[in-house]
């Protein structure tokens, strides 16, 4: 069985300390550089930051608001510290200043007032896992995943609430996406909705797995690959999803220090390139070694429709294809840490993208909030 959220917060915490230590942030065998994220700038936030009496940390997305210049960071907090909340912040000129935070909104439960925590959860109302946001610039209001509330029947899920926090509705999910009570089949706790994303026109968000569900394949291993993940189109006018591809993660690059405990990888961000290409970060953790980061390229044109195929193997699908954008060993970072955000911030002078990422600390005092901002340039901008 996967692990619970806790156990994994308690052995990256005690690996971290093993890795501080040690040079091995860096992938166990980097990928050259193609060339395509120059660094711009990397700050940090210290631990446990107060925001207007909120302890901010746990940061697993972030989006970038042209209009007001802010940036929206989502706390995957599942309200044990304070309620389901986001973060506003600004950072104009991430070359010379740190990122400011100016504000926190509480996001609210359907019918007014803040989701229950796991010590008073309540009857029919999911505790939600906050992982992933974007801002609907069309409308104002925000989307954010939840990665369900798996042990207690509840699936992954996409909300829309209003800037203020006022939810709005509930998107139906296939029935894929349902726990089952015998563990058969269906998500796996912790390992749904770590993604999502706009098309630039504003009408589908795709949301990304982390890992496979349990009937497409199993999680990643140090020699293999896992299962695919499903990224799934959802019409947001229509409310309904409109197609389905599948995406398979690396095997887990690296090998942890002490064999045999725990290591993992997976998709931990998704972002739009234009309608139909698509940046996919994948993210790997190995005790004693610390974590690897790499970012990834694909057509979503290109996987083979697989909404209506209820288990995906080997035949029935064609699974997108990916090309590296880059490993982050590769980039200068002071370090490697959780990141789970990615947006476009503001562009650069030059008219180049300003892709932004930040890591999710765990709450945990051996690992780090940080920001990294990249000049990113396409791939379709490039000279032969």
């Amino acid at each position: 069985m996967p692990l619970s959220p806790q156990r994994r917060r308690l052995l990256a915490g005690a690996a971290s300390l093993l890795a501080l230590g040690l040079a091995a942030c860096r992938s166990a065998t980097p990928k050259p550089d193609t060339g395509r994220l120059r660094l711009i700038a990397e700050s940090r936030w210290s631990h446990r930051l107060h925001i207007e009496g909120t302890t901010a940390g746990g940061l697993s997305g972030i989006d970038y608001d042209p209009i007001r210049g802010e940036y929206l960071l989502i706390s995957d907090d599942r309200s044990d510290l304070d309620p389901v909340r986001y973060y506003i912040a600004r950072w104009p000129r991430p070359e010379a200043t740190q990122p400011e935070p100016i504000g926190v909104v509480q996001l609210q439960r359907p019918g007014s007032g803040p989701w229950p925590n796991r010590r008073h959860a309540v009857d029919g109302l999911p505790v939600p896992d906050p992982e992933a946001l974007r801002l609907r610039p069309a409308t104002n209001t925000l989307l954010w995943t939840s990665e369900g509330d798996v042990a207690r029947g509840f699936g992954p899920a996409l909300y829309e609430s209003t800037r203020d926090g006022r939810f709005l509705r509930e998107f139906p999910m296939p029935a894929m996406f349902r726990p089952d009570p015998a563990q058969r089949r269906g998500p796996r706790d912790n390992l749904t909705f770590e993604g999502v994303t706009l098309t630039p026109d504003g009408r589908f968000a795709w949301l990304g797995m982390e890992n496979a569900l349990m009937q497409d394949g199993p999680e990643p291993t140090v020699g293999a690959p896992g299962g695919p993940c499903r990224f799934t189109c959802i019409d947001l006018q229509t409310g309904q999803p409109d197609r389905q591809i599948a995406y398979v993660p690396d095997a887990i690059p690296l090998r942890p220090l002490v064999p045999g405990t725990y290591a993992d990888n997976g998709v931990s961000e998704i972002l739009m390139l234009d309608a139909d290409r698509m940046l996919v970060l994948e993210r790997a953790y190995a005790t004693g070694k610390g974590n690897s980061l790499r970012l990834y390229e694909i057509d979503t044109r290109a996987g083979s429709d697989v909404l209506a195929v209820d288990a995906l193997a080997p035949g029935n699908h064609r699974p997108t294809t990916k090309t590296l954008v880059a490993d982050f060993a590769t980039l200068g970072l002071s370090r490697l840490d959780n990141t789970e955000g990615m947006c476009w911030g503001p562009p650069l002078p030059d008219g180049k993208r300003l892709l932004v990422v930040v890591s999710d600390d765990n709450f945990n005092p051996l690992q780090v909030t940080q920001f990294v901002a990249f000049e990113y340039t396409d791939s379709t901008d490039r000279q032969p």
